[in-house]
């Protein structure tokens, strides 16, 4: 009874009657994307066609994913984060998000990366999708993704299904192949009048630094000011759009962020970052364009975030002498740096649980349900994406989940969608490499491993994280930590912390 009632809901709320078809639903992820890179987060990028996404939707202050490629993509494929014992990230007493898709009919594609694994059992094909072709590892060439990336990994897994690809034709750049792929699977879907859910999963704009030279050319010059500018223009615009109250303080630069010196070199790596992120919307913009051709924009649901901040990671070396940089053999990334300024106005980056590693800019449409030009101050995590899902499908994320599947951690988003403001049930956990955080509400704890100690901030008066409170609220800290210990023993992480030791 309950599957039926929630089924008739997500008919009456897409605003449909019964036998209509139930919405496509497309979910874009960005790689090591900082929060106010886009133009409609602040970010001076030309991102036109993700701001289109941003006027005909909604937009999120407040969307929060793993701080980290690997464990992100394990939320996002398993609705619960991600496991640390045995079985890996994304364990088979799991119920993947495209097996969920698939019990609701629909075709399930993935096109990008996967990062989940490539041998037999955890390849994409494995865990629900129908259809897949990417990246299957991390970070690699966007020319040529084969190529060894000596003295990082080795050569990296790139694959169609089953089969691996190791050579590629000339003028290839991920990019561009992973939206070829995605849209010959739209078009696929549309003539076989089955819903689909396609994950387009872009490497846009995760080292190393790659991008075609007519984009690089868009933004010479563009950062010559430095990223102490950058991030003031950024932190300004960002109160203009509404992405930030004006009362909420721009985070200093990190202590260990260099003094500008104007260097060619410098400005030349973000260039390529920004370049890389333009390309990202240009195809996304093919996405979008093949949508309203095919009269099938209005019931297709999209989202669009990045799995962790920008990243201080620092490669600077090429993997083929004297390849120039930006092009087919230079390994290069935009360091600590420039990462402070495409985080803005945060502190911290990838990896770390405060609001710079892992709150991302998020932005849905979906023209039947979502308010065209909204804004939301609602928690949402990447957990939640599974019980969404399932439920504008037609399926209960609680009742349709099988006995020997796990429940879900994740809580459906359709009352936000609807415009409707609501407050999380449930705290927000994160873990990577010795970080960590919690979110309840408006506070938030978070440790950082060289600080080797738990801060509290109270983020409805310190969005920034500038005030540690930790002091001053002994005990609130110990009841969030001691939460924080249980929510690690049962997923598997090995260590615990007490108090603010």
């Amino acid at each position: 009874m309950s599957r039926f009632i929630c089924f008739i809901g997500v008919l009456l709320l897409s605003g449909v009657v019964a036998g209509s078809e139930r919405p496509n639903i497309i979910l874009i992820l960005a790689d090591d994307m900082g929060y106010s890179d886009i133009g409609c987060y602040g970010g001076e990028i030309e991102t036109p066609n993700i701001d289109r996404l941003a006027e005909e939707g909604m937009r999120f202050r407040n969307f929060y994913n793993n701080s980290k490629c690997t464990t992100t993509r394990a939320s996002l494929m398993s609705g619960r984060y991600p496991n640390r014992g045995k079985g890996g990230l994304l364990p088979q007493d799991c119920l993947t998000l495209p097996e969920a898709m698939k019990m609701a009919g629909y075709r399930t594609i993935l096109s990008g990366k996967w990062h989940l694994g490539h041998r037999k059992g955890s390849l994409p094909i494995d865990r629900g999708f129908d259809e897949s072709y990417g990246l299957f590892d991390g970070c690699s060439s966007f020319f040529y993704p084969t190529d060894p990336d000596k003295p990082n990994f080795g050569m990296r897994y790139f694959g169609h299904n089953e089969k691996r690809i190791i050579e590629f034709p000339d003028h290839f750049y991920a990019t561009d192949a992973f939206t070829d792929h995605a849209l010959e699977e739209i078009k696929k879907s549309i003539e076989a009048q089955q819903p689909y859910f396609l994950h387009l999963a872009y490497t846009a704009p995760h080292y190393p630094l790659h991008a075609l030279p007519e984009d690089i050319a868009k933004y010479k010059g563009r950062y010559s000011k430095g990223w102490k500018v950058l991030r003031e223009e950024r932190y300004q615009r960002m109160i203009e759009l509404g992405v930030i109250d004006s009362l909420v303080q721009l985070s200093p630069l990190d202590p260990k962020t260099e003094i500008w010196t104007g260097d060619a070199h410098y400005q030349r790596l973000m260039e390529i970052h920004a370049a890389m992120v333009d390309r990202m919307d240009q195809q996304i913009g093919r996405v979008l364009k093949l949508l309203d051709e095919t009269g099938t924009a209005e019931n297709t649901l999209i989202f669009f975030l990045s799995d962790n901040g920008a990243s201080r990671e620092w490669h600077n070396y090429d993997c083929v002498e004297q390849a120039e940089i930006g092009a087919r053999g230079s390994y290069r990334s935009i360091g600590l740096n420039w990462a402070n300024a495409a985080n803005t106005p945060f502190r911290k980056f990838k990896l770390y649980g405060h609001e710079g590693g892992m709150c991302t800019p998020c932005v849905v449409r979906w023209p039947v349900t979502v308010p065209a030009g909204s804004w939301t101050d609602a928690v949402g995590h990447i957990i939640d994406f599974q019980p969404t899902f399932m439920t504008v499908a037609g399926l209960d994320p609680v009742e349709d989940i099988p006995v020997e599947k796990k429940p879900l951690d994740g809580e459906t988003l359709v009352s936000v969608l609807q415009g409707e403001e609501r407050n999380r049930d449930k705290p927000v956990f994160m873990e990577f490499a010795g970080n960590r955080a919690m979110l309840d509400g408006n506070w938030k704890i978070a440790y950082a491993k060289e600080l080797k100690r738990w801060e509290l901030f109270n983020l409805s008066e310190d969005r920034t994280e500038l005030n540690d409170l930790s002091e001053a609220y002994p005990e609130r800290l110990l009841h969030m930590s001691t939460q924080w210990n249980a929510w690690a023993r049962n997923s598997g992480i090995k260590y615990k912390i007490k108090g603010n030791e």
